[in-house]
């Protein structure tokens, strides 16, 4: 052998020796942490119906956006998730199937979990869609007066108050139960209508019962902050951070579609302006 090809490979051993030392020395602080799992639960708001695109190959009738705010989050913090919103959805369906094909919600569920996202209550026993619809079809009878208040009084809130909330206490306590180890997040829902007054007919319901649909949805935001609290869960509070940004609103400022003239989400539904800001507050509510 040459003294230069002996000098080569002396050098490739050297180098080869370093490499070996830097290897079984090496600082396995700088490995990757697991990736950790999120869970996305709840109904249309929480699926994001209308805003596009859908999730591939989920379910049609889930209307399940890959734009929602489960999946901003995920993708913003690295999570893993596994998203089972769905459209229609009431506390019901986190317990039995939906549809054929659409499973029980909380079979998605395990001590595996690190975050849960739920958004759910809007529609047991239809209160809500119902009592916009109710609304709705009085309005045009009196759009300045209150007709829906005179004709229903307090049964929306009776509802809300007497089966919904048993409904999401039952619901969340269950939540907590397969995920015991996780951070449940229960998720308020924005303002649809302003504090006074409204849009009709953009939003067709009558002036004086727009302070009525409002308190409406604060004692549906107030049940599930209850219930969600009873089981340990944090509750995400949209009313304030929502405020000026209902369906009344003007493209670009607002983050619920109104009822006419809807563009980028189904009426009385967030947009993905919208959705980006529940995902804002999600995040923010993590520790």
């Amino acid at each position: 052998m040459s003294k230069f090809a002996g000098l080569l490979l002396v050098l490739a051993l050297m180098v080869a020796g370093c490499a070996a030392d830097q290897t079984d020395g090496a600082d396995t602080s700088t490995s990757v942490p697991p990736q950790l799992r999120q869970v996305n639960l709840g109904d249309s708001y929480s699926a994001a119906a209308g805003v596009q695109p859908l999730v591939e190959d989920s379910p049609v009738l889930c209307l399940r956006s890959a734009r929602n705010f489960a999946h901003l989050l995920a993708s913003a913090r690295g999570y893993r998730l596994d998203d089972v919103s769905c459209s229609g959805a009431d506390t019901a369906d986190f317990f039995t199937a939906q549809y054929a094909g659409v499973p029980a919600q909380l079979e998605a569920l395990s001590g595996d979990d690190d975050v849960v996202t739920v958004m759910v209550g809007g529609n047991d026993s239809a209160v809500y869609t119902t009592a916009i619809r109710a609304c709705s079809d009085v309005a045009p009878t009196d759009p300045g007066g209150s007709p829906c208040r005179a004709a229903h009084g307090a049964e929306y809130l009776d509802i809300v108050r007497e089966r919904t909330y048993p409904s999401l206490v039952r619901a969340y306590a269950a939540v907590r139960a397969k995920a015991p180890d996780a951070q449940v997040l229960a998720v308020g829902y924005p303002w649809i209508l302003p504090a006074q007054t409204g849009c009709y007919p953009t939003m067709r319901v009558a002036a004086g019962d727009v302070p009525y649909l409002r308190e409406l949805q604060a004692v549906l935001n107030r049940s599930v902050q209850r219930a969600a609290e009873q089981a340990g869960a944090t509750f995400v509070d949209m009313s304030e951070v929502s405020e000026g940004h209902d369906a009344c609103a003007p493209a670009g400022t607002r983050w619920i579609e109104p009822q006419a003239g809807a563009t980028g989400a189904a009426p009385a539904h967030p947009n993905e302006l919208g959705q980006q800001a529940i995902a804002e507050q999600v995040a923010g509510a993590i520790s």
